[in-house]
């Protein structure tokens, strides 16, 4: 099937979700394919049914990182919070280095057989992949508080929303939400509009900021996710993948 007529399919499922299930013509196609997932929830609320947001348009950019140069000195955890949130507190940083500093991603099990400073002395920088849809932390948030947002299309937590349940850090395969306790919030990269302050803070040019791929299927999980989707966005995920 053709990126065209793929994205004709999504659109007309997506409306025959909201109640807007008649066909139209390939002018009106070319005139709401501009409709981004916010703009589909919108013309639901316009039906009066109320729409769960579902994420679907894929991000822009991500931040790339080469482990073979980090040497660990945790300089883009600072500037991530120093950034973000006017304090330095590396444990809420978006992305993660201490974690796999002695031991790499798979831990203490590994011993000198692993990464980290006590094995290969390779070390690991986990970054958000900006997930593609299904967007797990998103899809796993009862408040919509998991957004996109321009221009990156990085998917944002929306604090005013965020009532820091944190069913999204269960639901992130990569462990990559942060919760602050000082807030009571939740948060996690939306590569700070574009100019991602750990990729300048970098002195060892370990951290790249680039277009966006999908790693998903590149990265190995951390954990297995333990969330559950609420039951409106499961009904209206159902609703557009069934064939």
């Amino acid at each position: 099937m053709g990126q065209q007529s793929e994205k004709r399919e999504m659109l007309e499922q997506a409306l025959n979700v909201i109640g807007l299930n008649h066909p139209f013509s390939r002018r009106q196609f070319f005139l709401i394919s501009g409709v981004t997932v916010i703009g589909i929830s919108t013309l639901g609320a316009k039906t009066g049914k109320k729409m769960p947001l579902i994420i679907i348009d894929k991000a822009e950019g991500i931040v790339i990182a080469d482990p073979t140069k980090c040497v660990g000195c945790r300089r883009c955890e600072l500037a991530c919070t120093e950034f973000n949130d006017g304090k330095a507190s590396p444990t809420t940083a978006r992305i993660k280095v201490n974690r796999n500093l002695n031991f790499g991603p798979k831990g203490v099990s590994t011993g000198q057989r692993g990464q980290g400073n006590w094995g290969n002395g390779l070390i690991t920088q986990d970054f958000c992949k900006q997930c593609p849809h299904p967007v797990p932390c998103a899809n796993s948030c009862p408040n919509d508080a998991i957004i996109l947002q321009p221009p990156t299309n990085a998917r944002v937590v929306d604090a005013k929303k965020c009532t820091g349940c944190k069913m999204c850090q269960r639901a992130c395969p990569w462990e990559m939400m942060s919760f602050d306790s000082d807030t009571n919030k939740a948060t996690k990269c939306f590569l700070c509009n574009g100019k991602p302050k750990c990729v300048e803070a970098c002195p060892a040019e370990a951290l790249n900021y680039m277009a966006w791929r999908d790693l998903t299927h590149e990265v190995p999980p951390r954990v297995a996710p333990i969330s559950t989707i609420p039951p409106e966005k499961a009904s209206a995920c159902i609703q557009c993948h069934k064939k």
